[in-house]
């Protein structure tokens, strides 16, 4: 076949030209898609369709893949591109991959009623999903996800009830993981031993450590603190982004082995208010453009000066990639019921961050462990440096 040309499909089965999936076996996994929510993506995303006056569209990034076949793992490499391109038509989803990766996708990623074909392992991904259409008739290329990232976005952000249980849960497991790694520091531990801990403990909870920062006492200063061989010392800062089926969750936590300086726990104090600012502003149908308005008064009123916030990104909503997007000026994204977030103010020496969900109920906080010591702030639990 040529490097454009995509196998024919085996009819949604989950199999493929490499032969059908194989037997199930004790512990193995299998694609997380609901039926349920799945219908309910693929009507958003015809919808986007109908709006456009197209015919097709060709999802090519990690983040649209996993969001819209519900979890299914489409990476390799966690720095590669994905290894498999979907094109959603009138007809139904057609996913396309390489012949070598066929076989496990079939058998362990693919939900029920997409079609797989495949193309050679040196083909080309894109021009053989979009071949796919063509072959069917239809004329025009399909719509490239850059031309309508606003309105792809703006479907992803209202989470279902499945993808809501399963984040949920990813939440709980990695703030447990942090209160155990965490518990067992010692000032003479170093980062980099930090941060092996906590990537063993991910990836035995079948996630993927997309981000791990530490910073001892002698690198505070950092607000991306790259694991280094220094010790801890006397507080250190763990940073955790875990991705599973698609879905990540952030985590910042403080250890200290005293109790601190008088200073440090007043700052620590005022992020925290920093943050009940923000969550106090991310409420259904504001815009993400007057919530970092709020964002940069927040910094002010509570001590850290007016141009605190140009030190680090401050978030922005969470769920299929790690900021979907960072919240900026240029953000006019509307917020909305059943939405995750992760915002992360941050101060000299200090940070708070955790990953929450709006609900009806107002905002839940998926990364928390009654474990990890908290304080009440505006009636919600947030995290005090754990004193060891």
């Amino acid at each position: 076949m040529s490097q454009t040309t995509a196998a024919p499909p085996s009819a949604g089965t989950g199999s493929s030209e490499q032969g059908a999936a194989p037997a199930a076996v004790p512990g193995a996994r299998t694609a997380p898609a609901s039926a349920a929510d799945r219908a309910i993506k693929r009507q958003r995303v015809l919808d986007v369709l109908d709006a456009k006056g197209a015919d097709s569209l060709l999802l090519t990034t990690h983040t649209a893949l996993t969001w819209y076949l519900d979890g299914s793992r489409m990476h390799i490499s966690l720095a590669g591109d994905p290894i498999a391109a979907l094109l959603v038509d009138r007809r139904g989803d057609h996913l396309v991959t390489f012949n070598n990766e066929a076989g496990r996708i079939a058998a362990e990623e693919l939900p029920s009623g997409v079609d797989l074909y495949t193309v050679q392992w040196y083909g080309n991904l894109h021009e053989a999903a979009s071949a796919v259409g063509r072959s069917a008739g239809v004329s025009a290329a399909p719509l490239a996800e850059g031309e309508v990232a606003a309105e792809l976005r703006a479907a992803r952000q209202q989470l279902l009830p499945a993808e809501s249980a399963r984040y949920g849960r990813l939440g709980a497991e990695v703030a447990e993981i942090m209160t155990d790694v965490l518990s067992t520091a010692r000032p003479e531990t170093s980062e980099f031993e930090l941060v092996s801990a906590l990537a063993a403990r991910v990836v035995a909870a079948g996630a993927e450590p997309l981000v791990l920062l530490c910073n001892g006492s002698s690198r505070s200063e950092f607000r991306h603190p790259l694991a280094t061989h220094s010790p801890l010392g006397r507080r250190a800062m763990a940073v955790v982004c875990a991705r599973r089926d698609g879905m990540v969750a952030n985590i910042t936590r403080w250890i200290r082995f005293d109790a601190g300086t008088a200073e440090e726990r007043d700052a620590e104090a005022r992020i925290a208010a920093v943050e009940a600012d923000i969550f106090d502003a991310t409420v259904p149908g504001a815009q993400l453009d007057r919530i970092f308005a709020e964002i940069k008064a927040a910094y002010a009123r509570h001590g850290f000066g007016a141009e605190q916030w140009e030190q680090h990104h401050q978030g922005g909503p969470a769920g299929y990639a790690g900021r979907d997007p960072r919240v900026t000026a240029a953000a006019t994204d509307t917020v909305v019921l059943n939405q995750a977030f992760t915002w992360n103010p941050s101060g000299p020496g200090v940070k708070i961050e955790d990953t929450v969900q709006l609900t009806e109920s107002g905002l839940q906080v998926l990364t928390a462990d009654p474990r990890w010591p908290a304080t009440a702030v505006n009636g919600l639990q947030r995290p005090l440096t754990l004193e060891l």
